[in-house]
């Protein structure tokens, strides 16, 4: 089995990574179609579109410190790859649904600019998400 030593940690970032791109990529197409029908609030139009990147950092981590237990012999690869696996679909989940709520927001801001804050809490909600599973796979792994 040590041979799939690492399938969970690369799982975990993997995932991570394909659904921060998705959702920034959806983001970013909003804010582009967005900004050129407007002249202001073209810095928070891109901030918003770059929220979903932050799950590609928590499986980031979440490799290295795996990868570390894993050397240590503090965690089995069958449980990386289920800990990976399943906190990798949290993550890419979460990105991606990220992703759509900040189009959603950047198009209604377009149109109502003073929304714009209320529009980055609901981004902060579904972030909220992707930070559950990060933190209850540290309390898992450690």
């Amino acid at each position: 089995m040590e041979g799939y030593a690492m399938v969970g940690p690369a799982l975990v970032l993997g995932l991570g990574c394909v659904g921060s791109a998705i959702g920034c990529g959806i983001a970013g197409m909003a804010s582009h179609a967005v900004m050129s029908r407007v002249d202001e609030n073209h810095g928070k139009f891109i901030g918003m579109a770059a929220m979903p990147s932050s799950q590609c950092i928590y499986g980031f981590v979440l490799m290295l410190l795996m990868k570390t237990n894993l050397d240590q012999g503090l965690l089995s690869p069958l449980s990386g790859i289920g800990i990976g696996f399943s906190v990798g679909i949290a993550l890419m989940a979460s990105s991606i649904y990220q992703g759509m709520c900040a189009a959603s927001g950047i198009q209604a801001s377009a149109k109502q600019p003073a929304i714009i804050g209320k529009c980055f809490a609901a981004l902060g909600i579904v972030e909220s998400f992707a930070l559950f599973a990060f933190v209850f796979a540290l309390l898992i792994i450690s």
